[in-house]
């Protein structure tokens, strides 16, 4: 048993991207990137369970029903406040760690989940939440998580009024870093630039050219920062692509 006790990986999914619908079902060398991303989550050794939480609404039957022929847990909650989303997954699943992931990240680093949830438990007993994600951002975008305690979460979801930080799960706690002990996650190189999350027909031609080159989805990260050095080309095809900012 974890002395943190149970570490669960929350992967937020929905088919109602606005710049990009359905793309959790996209396929990627074969396969949905839904499934790409719970294949490589899946394969973090510091994870207790893996959980996708999808909305209750409608369109979103068709998650739910995939999770349910894989045999994958899946959790329904608000379409819009994904804090509470989140909160009510956690509670029930007896979470005592949170470990949140994007379901537009399929290129998602099994060995940088364990290194994001190793330093929060090295950070223990104070540490309460652990990222790679903000403050100071050296991986490239898409290999977010976030490690958060579950106390913590539920302090945020108690505590946030806000409507646009709850639909975006974890501002309140990184924005108040007076209420919350933070850790931020770091690589000694900086490759903050570099852009592997799913938002934007570019991006999915991107995500798809690393995927059909490899034909699966057991490479890791160093072997995308391989094959880029070789084609420094594909990078370009996304470039220009602006992130969405939080309010």
């Amino acid at each position: 048993m974890k002395r943190i006790g149970k570490v669960v990986a929350i992967i937020q999914a929905r088919t109602g991207s606005t710049r990009l619908p359905s793309k959790v079902f996209a396929d990627l060398a074969g396969a949905p990137m839904l499934e790409r991303v719970i294949n490589r989550v899946g394969r973090a050794r510091r994870l207790d369970e893996v959980v996708i939480a999808t909305t209750d609404l409608p369109a979103d039957d068709g998650i739910e029903q995939f999770c349910n022929e894989r045999k994958t847990l899946v959790h329904r909650g608000s379409p819009d406040d994904l804090l509470d989303r989140y909160y009510q997954t956690a509670r029930a699943r007896a979470a005592d760690v949170v470990v949140r992931i994007t379901s537009d990240c399929p290129l998602i680093e099994p060995e940088i989940i364990d290194k994001v949830v190793d330093e929060y438990e090295q950070g223990q007993p104070k540490v309460e939440y652990s990222s790679n994600t903000v403050v100071t951002r050296t991986y490239p975008r898409g290999l977010d998580a976030e490690a958060i305690r579950f106390d913590a979460l539920e302090r945020s979801w108690r505590e946030d009024t806000n409507p646009a930080w709850r639909e975006h799960a974890t501002p309140y706690i990184y924005r108040h870093p007076e209420r919350f002990v933070m850790h931020i996650v770091t690589d000694p190189v900086d490759r903050s630039a570099m852009r592997w999350t799913v938002d934007t027909p570019e991006d999915l031609a991107f995500i798809r050219r690393i995927y059909d080159h490899f034909g699966h989805d057991r490479f890791s990260w160093r072997d995308v920062i391989a094959l880029l050095d070789e084609h420094p080309d594909w990078s370009a095809m996304n470039a220009d692509v602006s992130q969405k900012v939080v309010p």
